[in-house]
């Protein structure tokens, strides 16, 4: 058993160590494994190239673009192999702003100039590190103003029906355009955070708008100019409502049969028992967890151990529930948490002072890393047990056949664990406030 541990109040990352293995005629402290009872497969781990990110890569010096590039998609770092766009403007870009002139629903003018600027470079620089194939997903914010009921792309707000058919148009032509850049779309979420008014780019949709926009106009759509491949997720909200928003989607079949998956964010909560009914009642869907970061305007003042363990305590109870692939949040913030155009500043795992050219790996970076550089693409999740509340544990059958248990301590004591399959077990002491990720049997 090979052993990858962070402790933080060691400064210790991602130390490797061997646990011998034995058998035993009584074993304490277990933690069970279980590879023969295996669940659902695992597509992969990532980030999202915002404005906010890439405009801060693009002011970074060579020497730090290459270790910000390194450190998620390479070998040595967290191996990542999928990533988040948006659909131009979100919240961490410079300010709101779309494709094409205003009114132009032709899309004459549509052109995507703005992104290759600082966004498709640090994509295509990602894509060129990377061992495996990245896959991208994408995802908008709101329509332009003139095709909202409020005139603006801020402050909620719906399409109007009018403009149902040209707004799915031009999703399909931004899936295109990408297409000519080389950056091929896998997956498409219907709206980020349809029921959230907020201070920035949104639009609300209630489930029903959503299931005849997807259904009418974006699924059509997007079969029209041959890109079947696009798989629809819906939700791409809070976990707290997933459950009902899914069944009221998938009211009909003919939308149900559109819709491959739904998509979540972390800000409500844990609700992964929300997350088991949605797979339970519809489980030829998949489940992505599609965005999760540290809000400074809820955690700003928590230590770094509290904004990791969120990440490791969340992750695990995510691939537990079903969830298939994991995508952060923004992959490089700046000293303030931003640049964000409504204010709304956050932790990234990765932050930098650009007018210093200096980056710094939070202890998030590290945390993620248990999972992501351990857990390959196709990877089934496979049944554990465990003794004591104290350690949550998430197992994992890799396709050449190796066992990934991961092991998080929140705790404030020690906790001993022999991690056992089959009768043979490894015995070692989980530290306080550490995540372990125990690798065997390939």
């Amino acid at each position: 058993m090979r052993r990858i541990t962070t402790d933080y109040s060691k400064n210790e990352f991602w130390k490797e160590a061997d646990i011998p293995v034995g058998r035993k005629a009584d074993f304490a402290h277990l933690v069970n494994a279980y590879p023969e009872l295996k669940g659902h497969a695992i597509q992969g781990f990532g980030g999202a190239f915002t404005e906010a990110s890439t405009y801060n890569y693009s002011r970074l010096g060579e020497v730090n673009k290459r270790a910000v590039i390194e450190g998620y998609f390479g070998e040595e770092g967290l191996r990542y192999n999928i990533g988040r766009t948006h659909i131009h403007s979100c919240d961490f870009a410079l300010g709101n702003y779309i494709y094409i002139k205003e009114g132009d629903i032709e899309l004459k003018s549509f052109d995507i100039a703005h992104d290759r600027e600082n966004m498709i470079p640090m994509i295509k620089d990602a894509m060129e590190e990377s061992s495996s194939k990245l896959y991208f997903l994408a995802s908008p914010w709101s329509p332009p103003a003139f095709m909202k009921t409020n005139g603006d792309m801020n402050h909620g707000g719906k399409l109007k029906e009018e403009y149902y058919g040209a707004w799915a148009g031009y999703i399909v032509r931004y899936i295109q355009e990408y297409e000519k850049e080389g950056i091929k779309i896998s997956y498409l979420t219907v709206q980020n955070e349809p029921m959230a008014v907020q201070a920035w780019d949104s639009c609300i949709y209630t489930p029903q708008e959503e299931a005849l926009f997807l259904r009418k106009y974006l699924a059509p759509a997007l079969a029209e100019d041959s890109l079947d491949h696009v798989k629809i997720f819906i939700w791409d909200h809070n976990k707290d409502e997933v459950y009902d928003r899914a069944k009221a989607v998938f009211a009909s079949q003919e939308t149900l049969d559109e819709v491959a998956g739904v998509a979540v964010h972390w800000y409500s909560g844990d609700h992964f028992e929300a997350l088991e009914a949605v797979k339970k009642r519809f489980p030829e869907k998949s489940l992505f967890f599609t965005e999760g970061c540290v809000e400074y305007s809820r955690f700003a003042d928590s230590s770094e151990v509290t904004k990791a363990e969120m990440y490791a305590h969340d992750m695990i109870g995510n691939l537990k529930a079903g969830v298939e692939a994991f995508f952060d949040w923004n992959l490089l913030l700046d000293d303030k948490g931003g640049p964000n155009h409504a204010g709304n500043f956050c932790a990234a795992p990765m932050m930098c002072t650009p007018e210093e050219d200096t980056i710094e790996k939070r202890l998030s970076y590290y945390y993620i890393g248990h999972f992501s550089r351990y857990i390959k693409r196709g990877a089934r999740k496979i049944e554990t047990s465990r003794y004591t509340d104290k350690i949550e544990t998430v197992g994992f059958l890799n396709p050449d056949g190796e066992r990934v248990i991961i092991l998080l301590n929140k705790s404030d004591s020690a906790a001993e664990v022999t991690l056992r399959e089959n009768g043979l077990g490894g015995q070692f002491t989980l530290q306080p406030h550490t995540i372990s990720t125990i690798c065997y049997g390939a």
